[in-house]
């Protein structure tokens, strides 16, 4: 599976020959450098690492600086590994979004806005009491009863109650390539994708 590393721009919308508005979003796609390229005999499974972010060299440790030192590039931000890349890949190789065409599907991972601790209403979708009887009063986003009987005498695992929500890697699978800009280094899916402007997601192809 091919795939390369990228950042989220933004959402927008497109129209297509039909004159349908399509929502889209845009992602700045590579490049990235091949910074690792592993093999079943020395590592015990094939797989290629790509590097891609600018980073300060101040900001890099020592270890990673000769890593990208070996691969002849300058010090990235994220890395990330790809299994069974489509050709074979060697060090210091540029991967570009030509990688990807229009009427391409792709996967996109990337990690979901964080919102902190968060209520049932909001983390998921319960209702509320609303303006209901019962004598409820000032509970209108409480969870209500959690537990069983007198057995079992407590409150089943996986209940969904109040928690941390959100900041968790989320994929989306199927999306449709729209259009691609290799000028630009940007790839335009339709639909959205999960993080916040400017976090890293991964494309698979």
């Amino acid at each position: 599976m091919s795939g390369i590393i990228g950042k989220k721009v933004g959402m927008t919308s497109i129209f297509d020959e039909a004159g349908k508005n399509i929502p889209c979003t845009v992602i700045e796609a590579g490049p990235c450098v091949v910074t690792h390229v592993k093999s079943v005999d020395t590592d015990g499974y094939a797989a290629v690492q790509l590097a891609y972010g600018e980073k300060k060299e101040k900001n890099t440790s020592g270890p990673l600086k000769g890593h990208f030192e070996k691969a002849g590039t300058t010090p990235k931000r994220k890395l990330v590994e790809f299994k069974g890349f489509e050709d074979e890949k060697s060090l210091g190789d540029i991967i570009t979004v030509e990688l990807f065409e229009a009427g391409d599907f792709v996967d996109v991972v990337g990690t979901s806005k964080g919102k902190g601790f968060q209520g049932v209403v909001k983390r998921h979708g319960f209702a509320g009491v609303g303006m209901q009887t019962h004598g409820q009063h000032n509970r209108l986003r409480a969870p209500g009863s959690l537990g069983a009987s007198s057995w079992p005498s407590r409150v089943f695992k996986g209940m969904r109650m109040a928690g941390h929500t959100g900041n968790a890697r989320v994929k989306v699978q199927n999306l449709q390539v729209v259009k691609v800009y290799p000028e630009q280094n940007l790839i335009v899916v339709k639909g959205s994708i999960p993080g916040a402007k400017g976090s890293f997601v991964i494309v698979d192809k």
